[in-house]
């Protein structure tokens, strides 16, 4: 059955030209007093009298903290409808409940619950209210899948606003006056379609610029149909997971690599297996081929996370190969593949595909700012129906209101001045990172990659604990992710994942001081003879 998105012209009643100036007194007060009725026990068979009841229902919720002092109360008209009694029966509870302190009338204003109640009104049912339920916990299980994600995530979780944050974009430099205009000017006039259900796939015209986006900058291979809009990139990661993986498939991964994905793909009850890389990326042979029988391989090939190198085209046609003749599927994230500063970007894996094997994931999370919330796919024609029906039971639909004004934003050249100018920011920002280290540190750091993306990762040539520094500079307003706790295996390498997006040089040059000051004091610490995992 296909249901109807026109609305009767009923559904949305039409207001007056001058509603924000209307002086009516009986709007006025409608519009500025609580139009949300609290529960209060009311029955008009019962043995005590209307008025009292209101008037004990409205003081057991004051008391109780329901109702906070200072809150906007129902108007007498208002509460009468709603209870169907007479209006002086309110009139009079409220009368009560003002003359004992619990409510405020205001002449003309409406009535409130008081700011401050006497103490003598609050000692007693206080004590009562301490009564909150808790349970043990020592019986309570969660599922499976949650205690995945638990598994997956990081023993350290960077959180915060200081500096090296990884994945956070420049958020003082995104053109944030222009946005709002385009933000007021879809608010002021939202088509109606917008306001109701909508394609599960996403916004039309947004996914239309970004075909036309990633056939130009990625030489995808793809149409508006194929692409597929979604919450951030995570969200994309348990689609494809419940579309594609059965529990106990086996799903490989880079190592080290990014811990969302593994947390994903685990809550689908999939069997993770890592394989490493080197200086071009995954190592199809032999460490991948040797995992016979796999049913996907997650990889970021742009801008590999954490160690920053780029797969090379070779390695790129081995693990195309790979997939078709396994029949598996390759889940490509293109993780900070709009900066590269030395070479020109290779083509997607998406685009030299030949056998619809490539699903490829992109967000403007870190390109615009995170918390948009909106990310993208592109997938094979056959498979849409499956990603639809799965994001309809996910969340429906992501909101639209952001995605017509992301899509005027990249369709009147927004987007690529802005990434333009980011991506010189930022290729500063590394150069000047790199540098900053090596002036610190000197030989305390090897730094793994410096020629794209929004971080640098600088491997610990010393034995300090990643974790426990992280933890030390996170004492000092200095936020960075331990290169540690991208690993699944226990042949871990310590080092330190730097963004930049966050920090200008001044922050930069103040924060690497005090990494070299803690570093140092950490290096002191160690015993000898003791060696990292």
């Amino acid at each position: 059955m296909e249901i109807s998105t026109q609305f009767p012209s009923t559904f949305f009643p039409k207001l007056p030209n001058n509603y924000d100036n209307v002086s009516d007194e009986s709007v006025r007060r409608r519009r500025t007093s609580s139009v949300i009725l609290p529960a209060i026990e009311f029955d008009p068979g019962a043995g005590m009298t209307l008025q009292r009841q209101i008037y004990s229902g409205y003081r057991k919720a004051i008391l109780s903290g329901r109702l906070t002092p200072g809150l906007a109360l129902p108007s007498t008209r208002l509460l009468a409808q709603e209870l169907g009694v007479s209006r002086n029966t309110v009139m009079f509870a409220f009368e009560q409940l003002s003359a004992e302190g619990y409510v405020q009338c205001r002449q003309g204003g409406g009535t409130y619950v008081s700011i401050s109640l006497p103490e003598h009104m609050t000692s007693a049912p206080r004590a009562s209210r301490a009564t909150v339920q808790r349970e043990s916990l020592s019986g309570r299980r969660v599922s499976k899948a949650a205690q995945s994600f638990l598994t997956a995530r990081s023993s350290f979780v960077a959180r915060g606003w200081g500096a090296f944050r990884i994945s956070l974009p420049a958020l003082d430099q995104f053109p944030v006056e222009l946005w709002s205009r385009l933000v007021s000017k879809h608010s002021r006039r939202i088509p109606r379609q917008l306001l109701g259900y909508c394609d599960p796939l996403g916004y039309r015209p947004l996914r239309e610029a970004i075909a036309n986006y990633l056939r130009l900058a990625r030489a995808a291979n793809c149409c508006a149909d194929q692409v597929m809009i979604v919450s951030g990139s995570q969200q994309a990661l348990h689609l494809i997971s419940r579309v594609l993986l059965n529990p106990g498939d086996r799903v490989a991964v880079e190592e080290p690599g990014y811990p969302g994905a593994c947390g994903a793909f685990l809550a689908a009850s999939a069997s993770i297996a890592p394989v490493s890389v080197d200086e071009e990326g995954l190592r199809v042979r032999p460490d991948l081929s040797r995992h016979r029988g796999t049913r996907a391989v997650y990889v970021t090939p742009s801008h590999q996370y954490p160690l920053g190198m780029t797969m090379s085209l070779r390695r790129r046609i081995e693990l195309l190969e790979w997939a078709r003749r396994e029949c598996a599927w390759i889940i490509e994230d293109d993780y900070d593949s709009e900066y590269r500063y030395v070479t020109r970007p290779i083509a997607c894996l998406q685009g030299m595909d030949g056998s619809a094997r490539v699903i490829y994931v992109g967000t403007f999370s870190k390109v615009l700012f995170p918390s948009l919330r909106i990310g993208y796919m592109i997938l094979p024609s056959d498979l849409l129906s499956a990603f639809s029906a799965a994001k309809e039971h996910a969340d429906l639909f992501s909101p639209t209101l952001y995605q017509a004004v992301l899509t005027d934003f990249i369709k009147q050249g927004h987007f690529g001045r802005h990434l333009r100018r980011m991506r010189c920011l930022y290729q500063e920002r590394v150069g000047f990172l790199k540098s900053a280290l090596e002036r610190e540190l000197g030989n305390e750091v090897a730094i793994a990659h410096a020629d794209s993306g929004m971080y640098l990762t600088a491997l610990l040539t010393s034995q300090v604990d990643d974790v426990a520094l992280a933890t030390k500079a996170a004492e000092q307003n200095i936020v960075f992710t331990p290169l540690s706790t991208c690993y699944r295996t226990s042949a871990r390498r310590s080092g330190l994942i730097l963004g930049v997006g966050g920090a200008d040089r001044r922050q930069i040059e103040a924060g690497v001081s005090r990494l070299g000051g803690i570093v140092r004091d950490l290096s002191k610490r160690i015993v000898p003879g003791f060696k990292l995992a």
